[in-house]
């Protein structure tokens, strides 16, 4: 069996993953850095809550620019610069963690532009959700929506491949059940917030999304349709 000594051990993640997981990093590094006075100055303690506030997203402020038909541009970057904003180092860490398992899974079975766009989407459809669904003070911050979004693809990809295989299609929802089983768990623990509306919904977008991004997946959508 031929083999090629310069190939590396380890499968490169694509650019679009990695540019991901550094943006999410990068921005935890300094907030965890200048809380502990390493960089930045004394002003440095407050970056993460300052961020949060410039950066999060707060549904009150898009229930406003409904009611008001006003769409200023530096409140609509907040439906995706929230997921790149964390609570703790804990919280960046789970995050980015997946991100790269899904992300990478989904780049090689779509593409990593399709990948970027699902995770955009994602964090976009599931901050629109949150304030719909929800009436909670709480700005909705981190990267989970969008990589919920991810495990959606993920599950998209499972749910073509049991179909073909003559399985159980509902097998494919394994992942996400069992996900969603932990996050109530810890929530009835140690108490949760709302944002798990946000995570199904991302779940949800990613999935819906697959049938039209997914290699073939628009034209298999067309012959539905046209067949229907």
């Amino acid at each position: 069996m031929s083999s090629d000594p310069n190939a590396s051990p380890v499968n490169p993640l694509p650019p679009a993953v990695t540019l991901l997981f550094l943006l999410i990093v990068g921005i935890e590094a300094a907030f965890s850095l200048g809380a502990q006075g390493m960089i930045g100055g004394p002003g440095a303690v407050g970056w993460r809550l300052s961020a949060i506030q410039s950066y999060g997203f707060y549904d009150g402020i898009l229930e406003q620019m409904w009611q008001l038909n006003y769409w200023p541009t530096e409140h609509l970057v907040r439906l995706v610069s929230y997921a790149f904003v964390h609570g703790s180092l804990t919280h960046a860490a789970f995050a980015g963690v997946i991100l790269l398992a899904m992300g990478k899974m989904v780049s090689e079975a779509f593409g990593q532009w399709r990948m970027l766009a699902i995770f955009l989407a994602s964090s976009i459809g599931g901050a629109v959700v949150y304030a719909i669904v929800l009436d909670d003070p709480v700005p909705l911050i981190g990267s989970f929506p969008g990589v919920y979004g991810l495990i959606g693809g993920f599950t998209y990809v499972l749910w073509r491949n049991l179909d073909q295989m003559g399985q159980n299609q509902y097998r494919a929802f394994t992942l996400i059940g069992f996900l969603m089983g932990i996050q109530l768990v810890f929530g009835l623990l140690f108490g949760g917030q709302n944002d798990w509306v946000a995570d199904v919904s991302g779940f949800g977008m990613g999935f819906a999304l697959s049938f039209v991004l997914s290699p073939g997946g628009w034209g298999r959508m067309r012959t539905r349709i046209r067949h229907d």
